[in-house]
Formats: structure tokens, C-alpha cells, sequence
């Protein structure tokens, strides 16, 4: 199945565990997906106190959402990993969930500390954007 989005890396700029940019043509479907959070299904926060859990359980809820847009992970464009901590090591922790979820399909991404998110408890929270050419 032919995917909307071209990652494109820059030989110019340092490595990095991610493309730099990425495209989609005018003719993909763009899927503006809510922030993954880390919640169950009864609303509850899981993994409380745990970034890598909550990262793990964000990035679930994330791929359900896209499934439920007729997407999946690697019709993801973009994302922005927003983690309730000024801890380096928190950042670097949840970075590395939603990097393995992701594999291969690196795309661009931001990786910021924030000082609380909306949810009691919760610690990490996924934006991102997809790019779908339907059939």
C-alpha cells in the first residue's frame, strides 16, 4: 500500500534518531490527532509515577486513534513528546518508548519538558499529525 509521507533527512544538519522533515502530497488526508494521553479506558491515569509506562500507554492510545482515522503509526507525519518533568533523564526515558514504537518510520519530532499536563497524575502526552492517501 503506497504511504503519503516521504521522510527526508539532511545531510547538513548533526544525526539524529529522527528525519528531519517529512512531505505529503496535496492529495493525502490529513489526520489532526488529539494528544495521546496516558489513560484507561475507565479515564483513569495509568502507570502513575511510571514515564516509561505512561509513554508505552500513550503511545497505545495513539495507534488506536489512528486506526480509528483509517491511519496507523507510519502515516504519521509529525510529533511533539511533552513530559511533565524538568529531568533531562525523564525526557530521554519516554523519548525511547515512543522511538522504538515508532522504528524505522522516524519522523520529525519535539521532545519538550512541561511543567504540569491536564490529567491527575499523568506525565507524558503525544501530539501528532498523519497523512493517509485513500483508495
Amino acid at each position: 500500500m503506497p504511504r503519503a509521507v516521504t521522510l527526508i533527512r539532511s545531510a547538513s544538519l548533526s544525526s539524529a534518531e529522527y528525519a528531519y522533515a517529512a512531505t505529503a502530497p496535496a492529495e493525502s488526508r490529513l489526520i489532526f490527532l488529539a494528544g495521546a494521553c496516558p489513560l484507561n479506558e475507565d479515564g483513569s491515569t495509568a502507570a502513575i509515577g511510571d514515564v516509561a509506562g505512561q509513554a508505552a500507554k500513550a503511545v497505545e492510545n495513539l495507534r488506536t486513534a489512528l486506526v480509528d482515522s483509517g491511519a496507523s503509526l507510519h502515516d504519521v507525519i509529525s510529533t511533539r513528546v511533552l513530559v511533565a518533568s524538568d529531568r533531562q533523564e525523564d525526557l530521554v526515558t519516554a523519548w525511547e518508548v515512543v522511538r522504538d514504537a515508532f522504528g524505522d518510520h522516524d519522523v520529525p519530532s519535539t521532545l519538550m519538558g512541561v511543567t504540569v499536563l491536564g490529567y491527575n497524575d499523568q506525565l507524558v502526552e503525544i501530539e501528532s499529525v498523519a497523512a493517509v492517501l485513500d483508495s
